[in-house]
C-alpha cells in the first residue's frame, strides 16, 4: 500500500515535468512582426498575399495568415521582415520551399517528383473516355445486329 501511495505522489510531483516540452514553445516571445503589420499598406499587401499560400506546417489545413500557431507568427515575421527589405514575394516563396519542401506551398510546382500527380488524372480521363467509347460503339453494333 505505501509503494503505491509513493508512485501517485511521485507521478503527481514529476506530472508537470512531462508537458514541459510542449509548454516551451509557447515561452518564447512572438517575433517581431508575427502579429504585427508593416507600417507601408503595399508591402503588408503582398505580404499577405504570399502568407495566404504558404500551408502552416503545424496546422497543416490552414495558411500561416490563418494559423495562430507559434510557428506561423515566425513565418510570418520572417515573410514581412524580408519583403520589408525589399526581397521579392517569388524569392522568398522559393526560400521557404527549398527550407521545407514543395509541401510548404498551396501551389505545388512541376518537377521530375511530382509531374506524375499532374498527369494521372488526364491518363484516367483518357482511358476511362476510350472504355466508354469502346462500349458505346459495340451497343450501337449489337442494337444494330437485333433488327
Amino acid at each position: 500500500m505505501g509503494l503505491i501511495i509513493a508512485l501517485i505522489v511521485g507521478a503527481l510531483a514529476l506530472g508537470p515535468l512531462a508537458f514541459a516540452p510542449a509548454r516551451a514553445d509557447d515561452a518564447m516571445p512572438p517575433a517581431p512582426y508575427a502579429y504585427r503589420q508593416l507600417d507601408d499598406p503595399k508591402l503588408e499587401e503582398k505580404a499577405q498575399r504570399l502568407m495566404e499560400t504558404i500551408r502552416c506546417l503545424t496546422c497543416q489545413s490552414q495558411s500561416i495568415a490563418d494559423s495562430d500557431a507559434s510557428l506561423a507568427g515566425d513565418m510570418r515575421s520572417q515573410i514581412r521582415q524580408r519583403i520589408a527589405a525589399g526581397e521579392e514575394p517569388e524569392a522568398i516563396r522559393a526560400w521557404l520551399v527549398e527550407r521545407y519542401g514543395d509541401y510548404i506551398t498551396y501551389t505545388p510546382r512541376v518537377t521530375s517528383l511530382t509531374w506524375p500527380l499532374f498527369a494521372a488524372p488526364l491518363l484516367i480521363l483518357l482511358v476511362a473516355g476510350l472504355l466508354l467509347r469502346k462500349r458505346f460503339v459495340r451497343r450501337r453494333l449489337m442494337d444494330g445486329e437485333g433488327l
